[in-house]
């Protein structure tokens, strides 16, 4: 089967169940959304994902398992993962920071090669993530949504297919939320998007599908509107108004 699929997963720490069993379907091109309480195992999941976390059961992308390898091999099967701060090199600039993910798959002697003109993948990427009218300033001038659009810039240099995205938008403006989701619709053309979120207001534009976790277990699963019917899920969420809490 094509695209993420995770059956079984757990996670355990010292005894403490953090990840219980969890089974996923996650199809090419989806914009999947995770959500649920803080402590539901969100992050966890995809730390196990992308062998952060140890953990046993079966994940596979595009038919091949990734439990049990090494992060950086994860990495080269296409796994791509951002984290809730973004992590680039910030007295760099951003074209260099995305020619240093792109060298990540190339050999030591490409990488000493001095470059006479700017990669295709690497212009393209600063297209997509709109940040050519800021190749060549550092990345640490950047404002917060631009980080997060590199760090995905990064990915996509980085030939990843399927992209694990930790609360994108998280303190992020409202113009630079609306940005994120119209470059996740794009990118899910040729790849596949889960990402953790709190943003509800995001959530209901842009998700495709949202799959709610709770106490380390899938609860619900569905469109928008089918997972804030589901009463298992207002029960979750008691005390706040069921579409602004979820």
């Amino acid at each position: 089967m094509s695209g993420l699929t995770i059956r079984g997963l757990t996670v355990t720490f010292d005894g403490f169940v953090a990840v219980g069993g969890v089974d996923l379907d996650i199809p090419d091109g989806d914009v999947r959304f995770i959500i649920g309480p803080n402590g539901a195992g969100k992050t966890t999941l995809i730390d196990a994902v992308t062998g952060l976390a140890r953990a046993g059961g079966s994940v596979t992308f595009d038919g091949q398992e990734l439990l049990g390898r090494k992060v950086h091999r994860i990495a080269r099967m296409g796994v791509g993962r951002t984290f809730q701060t973004a992590t680039v090199f910030e007295e760099l600039t951003v074209l260099q920071n995305l020619d240093i993910a792109a060298g990540w798959a190339r050999g030591p002697l490409t990488l000493l090669r001095t470059r006479r003109a700017v990669p295709p993948e690497v212009e393209k990427a600063l297209e997509t993530v709109r940040l050519t009218a800021v190749r060549d300033s550092p990345a640490g001038t950047l404002a917060h949504g631009q980080k997060q659009w590199l760090e995905i810039g990064m990915l996509l240099v980085q030939n990843a297919r399927l992209f694990l995205l930790d609360e994108p938008v998280a303190g992020m403006s409202h113009e630079e939320r609306d940005a994120t989701g119209e470059l996740l619709g794009l990118l899910s053309a040729d790849h596949t998007i889960v990402v953790i979120e709190h943003d509800m207001d995001f959530l209901r534009r842009f998700a495709r599908t949202v799959t709610v976790m709770h106490a380390g277990k899938v609860l619900s699963e569905g469109t928008v509107a089918q997972v804030q019917a589901d009463p298992r899920v207002q029960e979750v969420y008691l005390g706040h108004a069921v579409g602004e809490a979820v």
